[in-house]
């Protein structure tokens, strides 16, 4: 159901199981993931963290870098014919879009699914929850340098 996007009654014929037992063994593989993860990867950096990545960031010549911000695309090949005039894109196809930030060694610490309707890029940001907080006023504070100052 996760890799290819097919509903929980689409596996009776190939897995060999019901349409409930598959969607309460999909229920408990994501709540495995996330008990087994979520302390180590599905969270925001912690002070330690963003240290580490600034520290990172400056030794590859881009100082004050936490990550990389990236929306994509995904194309759905899968996607159930209700729902493809709701996700078709500027292709015509249906797609989703994806918003994520990993660092260097693809630690993903945000990722968010764009939701059905106009979905470009400051659409989807503006939804995700990645600047909630700033927006809030609760952030770090920042450490810069401007002309040696």
């Amino acid at each position: 159901m996760l890799a290819y996007s097919c509903p929980a009654d689409a596996t009776d014929e190939y897995i060999k199981i019901g349409e409930s037992t598959t969607i309460e063994s999909l229920k408990r593989f994501c709540r495995a993931i996330v008990e087994e993860f979520a302390s180590e990867y599905l969270r925001s950096p912690n002070a330690t963290d963003v240290a580490r990545l600034l520290r990172i960031g400056k030794d590859r010549s881009f100082p004050g870098i936490l990550g990389s911000l990236d929306c994509m695309h995904w194309k759905r090949k899968n996607c159930p014919t209700a729902w493809a005039g709701q996700y078709a894109g500027r292709s015509g196809s249906p797609t989703i879009i994806l918003e994520v930030v990993a660092d260097y060694d693809l630690w993903i610490w945000h990722a968010y699914f764009g939701l059905p309707g106009t979905n470009n890029d400051i659409n989807v940001l503006e939804a995700s929850h990645l600047f909630s907080n700033l927006a809030q006023g609760i952030a770090s504070p920042p450490h810069y340098v401007i002309q040696g100052k």
